[in-house]
């Protein structure tokens, strides 16, 4: 939608904003920030589910409630009035709008903006800005028409549980999705060894929480593998795939993917099949040492079976 915003720190433009909307007294104005690092130099104390649906929903139009302090963070350098404006019963909106001008604009400004609750004042057009507020707003950037024909959804997060606040663009079932758990499981191609690692893990899980496979990530739990050397959609090998058979497990559908930052991003929990793929994983991405180990148990590696028959498939499963 098109919004109008303010500095956040600029007062008279912020106390403008609140009066051109529900009155000066109104409270729970949203803060636009460039990214999810920008937004926990605002609140520091960020719970962890917060900071999962952060990077899985953010740029996008998906709004984050959570606890605050007046005194952390660069919170307390805002002015009184902008302090006032956006914090609402010890809670603060932040939100990161996808839409690249708008990315540009908050880089380069030394705080973020405030602007309103676009689920109750919001105009899909940049002339529908001028029939709601007319000569108030200074600025208009016309894009044409909003590409969501609904508004940002807005959660509120407490430690380990979010509650939906205003429904919108991203649903319920999508949230719960976006909050999952997720487990990566990381070879070479992502034709044998991973893929029948996250298939076994897929089964059970599924029998451990007793429902279908295709439930699991309505349960909270998304499981997927790569490789570091995978080709976009390279079907399992007929080895990994008879294998499986024998365990009642299909993986014949197998597509493989190669891995990427955004999968790394949002793993939880990162399995490689060698202590050579966690520390090419490393080298690139150290912070990810406390999401990532070595699949076997015993720390050894689980050799490449592809080419060396059903048996080799079956004894890398056993590991």
């Amino acid at each position: 939608a098109y919004l109008p915003t303010a500095l956040s720190l600029n007062e008279p433009a912020v106390e403008k904003l609140r009066a051109a909307v529900n009155g000066t007294a109104a409270t729970g104005f949203p803060l636009l920030v460039s990214s999810q690092e920008a937004a926990l130099d605002f609140a520091p104390h960020m719970p962890q589910l917060a900071r999962k649906l952060a990077k899985r929903c953010w740029p996008g139009p998906v709004t984050i409630a959570v606890d605050v302090s007046k005194n952390e963070g660069l919170l307390s350098q805002l002015p009184t009035k902008s302090q006032e404006a956006v914090i609402q019963q010890g809670h603060v909106r932040f939100r990161v709008p996808a839409h690249n001008t708008v990315q540009d604009v908050l880089r380069l400004l030394p705080a973020p903006l405030v602007t309103i609750d676009e689920t109750t004042d919001r105009a899909a057009t940049a002339d529908g800005v001028g029939e709601q507020f007319g000569n108030e707003v200074s600025l208009v950037i016309d894009d044409g028409r909003c590409r969501y024909g609904e508004p940002a959804t807005v959660v509120d997060v407490a430690a380990d549980r979010w509650r939906l606040v205003k429904p919108g663009v991203v649903s319920e079932t999508m949230l719960g999705r976006l909050s999952s758990e997720m487990y990566l499981f990381v070879c070479t191609g992502n034709t044998c060894r991973s893929p029948m690692a996250e298939s076994l893990f897929r089964n059970l899980l599924s029998q451990r929480l007793k429902c279908p496979e295709e439930e699991l990530a309505d349960r909270g739990y998304i499981v997927a593998s790569a490789g570091l050397a995978a080709v976009s959609g390279a079907p399992a090998s007929p080895d990994a795939v008879d294998a499986m058979a024998r365990r009642g497990v299909d993986l014949s559908a197998h597509a493989g993917q190669p891995i990427t930052e955004r999968l790394l991003e949002q793993a939880d929990h990162i399995f490689t099949m060698t202590n050579g793929h966690r520390e090419s994983i490393l080298s690139c991405r150290p912070e990810l040492a406390e999401r990532s180990e070595s699949l076997s148990g015993d720390g050894s590696d689980i050799s490449d079976p592809n080419g060396r028959g059903v048996a080799a498939s079956e004894e890398s499963a056993r590991k």
